[in-house]
């Protein structure tokens, strides 16, 4: 049955899978279906120093709920982030290096929450002085007002 198409993901079994709620193109019958990944799938990462690592979701989770800690998102929604990224991550293939991984979270919190986006950037990218924060704010100052504009929100 390769005739229907996604209309619902989200996580299930506590982020160890995603049920997707699909419809058929030719009937419009929906039916749900469970996606886990198994163990022999597992993508390797490789981190800054060259030493290699198992793709953790778990540090992932702990990584973004750090970046978000006491700002308005509950645990699905860092979970939603955290399946997304992980789809990503293993688009990719075998291997990923962590600077990767790092890329595609900072692109997600951008999205979702700019204090959470410079929380996380400066742990991944290793600010030491209040200078990093400030040239990082200057980088995405632009970005976020034309994610504003783009929104209708204006500034």
């Amino acid at each position: 049955m390769d005739d229907d198409r996604v209309v619902d993901s989200r996580a299930a079994d506590d982020g160890l899978s995603v049920r997707r709620r699909r419809e058929c193109v030719g009937c419009g019958r929906r039916f749900t279906t469970f996606e886990r990944v198994a163990e022999d799938a597992r993508v390797t990462v490789i981190k800054r120093k060259g030493s290699k690592e198992y793709f953790d979701r778990d540090k992932l989770f702990a990584g973004i709920r750090a970046a978000l800690k006491n700002r308005p998102f509950d645990e699905k929604a860092i979970l939603s982030i955290v399946i997304d990224v992980e789809e990503e991550v293993r688009s990719v293939g075998d291997e990923i290096t962590s600077e990767e991984i790092g890329l595609v979270v900072l692109k997600r919190l951008f999205d979702l929450d700019e204090v959470g986006y410079m929380r996380f950037a400066s742990v991944y990218k290793g600010f030491e002085r209040l200078q990093d924060f400030e040239k990082e704010a200057r980088f995405i100052s632009p970005r976020v007002l034309e994610k504003l504009e783009d929104s209708g929100s204006g500034a």
